[in-house]
C-alpha cells in the first residue's frame, strides 16, 4: 500500500508540473523523478516473517528464547536471551594522555564493528565518573561468545577496563524510546 502511494503520489508530481516549455535542467528532473517512480515500481515488498519463522530462525542459531503473552491485549510476545556487559574500571589506568587518546579511539572502532557484525545491538557510557563505565548489550546466542567478543577490546586487553557480563531478557525487536 505504502509503495502505491508513492508511486502515485510521485507519478502526479510528474504530470501535474509537465510543462511544454520547460527548460532542459527541468526536463532533468523530470526524468530524474521519472526513474525513479519506475525503481520504486519495481522494488518488491518486504513480507515480513512469522512468529514461528523468527521462533525457528533464533533456535537453530543456539539463541535461548521463550514466549510471553501479553494479558491486556493476549499478544505473544518473543523473549529473547541477550548478554548485558558492564565495562568497569580497570586496574591499569596510568596510561598517558597520547595512550588513552589511542585506546579510546580502538575502543570506539571496536564497538563500532561489534554493532556493523550484528553482535551488540546498542553500547553507551555511564554519565557519571563511577566504576561502571558502560554497557553494551550482545546480541549472541552464548555467555561464552559475549564474554569473548567483549573481552577482544583494546581497552580490556590493555586492562583500562574489566568486563562483567551477565544474560538478559528482552522482547525480541522492541526499540528503545
Amino acid at each position: 500500500m505504502k509503495r502505491i502511494l508513492v508511486i502515485f503520489t510521485l507519478s502526479f508530481m510528474l504530470f501535474a508540473c509537465k510543462d511544454n516549455s520547460v527548460k532542459p535542467e527541468t526536463e532533468e528532473v523530470i526524468n530524474e523523478v521519472t526513474n525513479v517512480v519506475k525503481d520504486v515500481a519495481e522494488i518488491e515488498p518486504e513480507v515480513p516473517k512469522t512468529i514461528k519463522e523468527i521462533k525457528e530462525e533464533l533456535t537453530a542459531k543456539g539463541f535461548q528464547i521463550f514466549d510471553y503473552v501479553d494479558e491486556a491485549t493476549q499478544d505473544t510476545i518473543i523473549m529473547q536471551q541477550y548478554f548485558m556487559a558492564f565495562l568497569k574500571k580497570g586496574a591499569i589506568r596510568m596510561q598517558n594522555e597520547e595512550e588513552s587518546a589511542k585506546l579510546q579511539k580502538q575502543h570506539l572502532a571496536h564497538l563500532k564493528k561489534m554493532y556493523q557484525l550484528g553482535y551488540a545491538d546498542i553500547s553507551g557510557p555511564f554519565g557519571d565518573d563511577g566504576d561502571i563505565r558502560g554497557i553494551t548489550i550482545y546480541n549472541v546466542p552464548t555467555l561464552k561468545m559475549a564474554d569473548s567478543l567483549a573481552n577482544s577490546d583494546p581497552m580490556v586487553k590493555a586492562g583500562r577496563l574489566v568486563i562483567e557480563v551477565h544474560p538478559w531478557w528482552a522482547a525480541k525487536g522492541f526499540e528503545l524510546r
